[in-house]
């Protein structure tokens, strides 16, 4: 990617500082829950790879797949289902890890679909938050940053399935 592509919003080291906070936090809020760390496919993968080891409790880790974007830039309005954790999730405080909140559309799905499953109770990280395109209301209960603007990519974060492996989160001008 040409350094004229994009424009470096968070750089590796802010990133991790934060992380370690957002683990410190959930540390203290689950030290005596029963703790699933329930990461959402594929973009939260590395951001929960991170997180997971700033947390200091026991837990278990499991994943959840579901679509809204498909190959575009914006969100189809559609949420598809493609792949349930293989932790049954009854009886567990559910820790949802997001790496993006933008319309809130996936988070309210899953939020309500793990509570039907039985859930104890769900609460949402995310490492970002652009709450000026929330269209549907969602708490987020651990919060990385606010970024208001701009088409991110990097730590995670794809267009068309690229730029997940940057050590830094970028916006990406023009992205078609």
């Amino acid at each position: 990617m040409e350094d004229t592509d994009r424009e470096i919003i968070l750089d590796a080291l802010s990133i991790q500082k934060r992380i370690v906070q957002l683990g410190e936090a959930i540390s203290r809020d689950y030290a005596a829950g029963n703790l699933l760390v329930l990461g959402v496919l594929k973009g939260a993968f590395v951001f929960m790879a991170d997180l997971v080891r700033a947390i200091d409790v026991p837990l278990a880790i499991d994943f959840i797949q579901v679509s809204s974007y498909g190959k575009g830039a914006s969100s189809s309005g559609d949420i598809i289902l493609r792949s349930t954790p293989t932790i049954a999730v009854q009886g567990y405080d559910v820790l949802l890890v997001e790496d993006i909140i933008d319309s809130g559309l996936t988070v309210q799905w899953l939020m309500a679909h793990l509570a039907d499953q039985g859930a104890n109770s769900v609460k949402v990280c995310a490492l970002i938050d652009k709450a000026e395109r929330r269209t549907h209301p969602v708490q987020i209960d651990y919060c990385g940053f606010s970024i208001p603007q701009g088409f991110l990519v990097g730590y995670g974060l794809d267009f068309n399935e690229q730029y997940r492996n940057l050590p830094i989160i970028c916006h990406l001008k023009n992205p078609v």
